[in-house]
């Protein structure tokens, strides 16, 4: 597989991830998320997949104004695994922007595409 193009395939589930009407679906994110998977939060809290699919399916939709991602880049750890990073920026209704630096595990199960693990460190606009 050609990097550019898995980039562009991972980087598509990412932000699937991202849009309120996928969020708000516990089947979809069921679907893009492996029944093993873990998130270290940028809050410091640990969370499963069930906890993450109540959590989204319960926020509201005016909770975040914008969500938006860059520097996306892709590294193959095993056949049929790779680490993608990026940086975010959520900017919440009230204004104030969150920026974090972002890392997922996706891995091939089953012919399809994972999460398996999912971090966001908090980090400043300029670092």
């Amino acid at each position: 597989m050609a990097v550019q193009r898995d980039l562009d395939l991972i980087q598509g589930l990412e932000k699937e991830l991202f849009k309120q009407a996928v969020r708000g679906s516990s089947d979809e994110v069921g679907k893009l998320l492996a029944d093993n998977f873990v998130e270290f939060g940028r809050s410091g809290r640990v969370y499963h997949k069930e906890e993450v699919i109540r959590s989204l399916a319960a926020e509201s939709a005016g909770a975040v104004q914008t969500l938006t991602a860059s520097d996306f880049a892709l590294k193959p750890l095993a056949d049929g695994v790779v680490l993608l990073t990026y940086r975010s920026l959520r900017r919440g209704e009230d204004g104030r922007e969150l920026h974090s630096l972002r890392s997922s595990i996706w891995k091939l199960i089953g012919g399809r595409w994972q999460m398996v693990f999912h971090q966001g460190t908090p980090t400043n606009p300029a670092q």
